[in-house]
């Protein structure tokens, strides 16, 4: 069992970022980084997300409208589950109740709904946040859109407490073929989900560490690197470093020997 390393302290030059390259790159923190401590950071998005059609989503036999609440713990779920209902011709009542994990994804629910009409329910930002909202709504009838890879935590809260609970798989993670990357090699990796863990191991199955460093962010990302069998040098959030560019530039600074 692998686990975080306090003294793989190596200078840092270039960076993978397991994300799409941000729209607006040059006000993005990762183009303040890189220009402030002058490394290279690349993005690279190492998963796909492939929609389920509408004639795949009626082989599940769900009646989205014979629920009372929905519940959203990321955008793409939110993309794909309205994308569902504009091909299967539904309408979402108003009375219809939306539990989303963070505020990022509830304020994203104004591309669909008007949100100051509706009845928006919003955790702080993890899947225990939004169940402690929950428990305070046990009557709804909940269904909660999701890809075929996902968290446990919601799942199963729900079936052990005895919600009226629907999970509907609308869209599929998969990995992205990141063939065209094996011969080329970056200081650190970024992850921000166990899904880009697996990518990684997928594409590249016999992956050494070495001195390559892994940032994470979020507990489930780390436990997956973890079981993975990589050591974490970088872990995010952290109290003084909140955003993973954060917890980067305090390890950079040590790493680079810079004050």
């Amino acid at each position: 069992m692998s686990t975080t390393v306090k003294d793989r302290f190596y200078p840092v030059k270039s960076i993978m970022v397991s994300q799409p390259e941000p729209a607006d790159i040059s006000n993005s923190p990762y183009h303040k980084l890189a220009d402030k401590y002058k490394i290279k950071i690349d993005f690279r998005q190492f998963i796909n997300v492939d929609p389920i059609d509408s004639k795949e989503f009626r082989k599940q036999k769900i009646d989205i409208l014979k629920h009372t609440a929905i519940i959203f713990t990321s955008r793409n779920a939110v993309d794909h589950f309205f994308r569902i209902c504009k091909d299967s011709k539904i309408e979402m009542p108003p009375e219809m109740k939306y539990f989303c994990i963070s505020e990022q994804t509830a304020n994203y629910l104004q591309k669909y709904i008007v949100v100051r009409k509706r009845k928006v329910f919003v955790g702080e930002r993890t899947a225990q946040d939004i169940l402690n909202v929950i428990k305070k709504h046990k009557n709804e009838k909940y269904l909660f859109p999701c890809s075929n890879i996902r968290k446990d935590d919601i799942p199963s809260f729900m079936t052990d407490n005895g919600y009226n609970f629907t999970e509907a798989t609308i869209y599929k993670t998969v990995a992205a073929d990141l063939s065209d990357l094996e011969h080329i090699t970056y200081d650190i990796l970024a992850f921000f989900s166990p899904s880009g863990i697996n990518s990684l191991f997928v594409n590249f199955p016999e992956f050494k560490q070495n001195k390559t460093r892994i940032a994470v962010f979020g507990p489930t990302t780390a436990q997956a690197a973890r079981d993975a069998g990589l050591i974490i040098d970088i872990e995010a959030p952290l109290p003084n470093a909140p955003s993973m560019t954060g917890a980067l530039e305090l390890y950079i600074k040590k790493a680079n020997g810079l004050k």
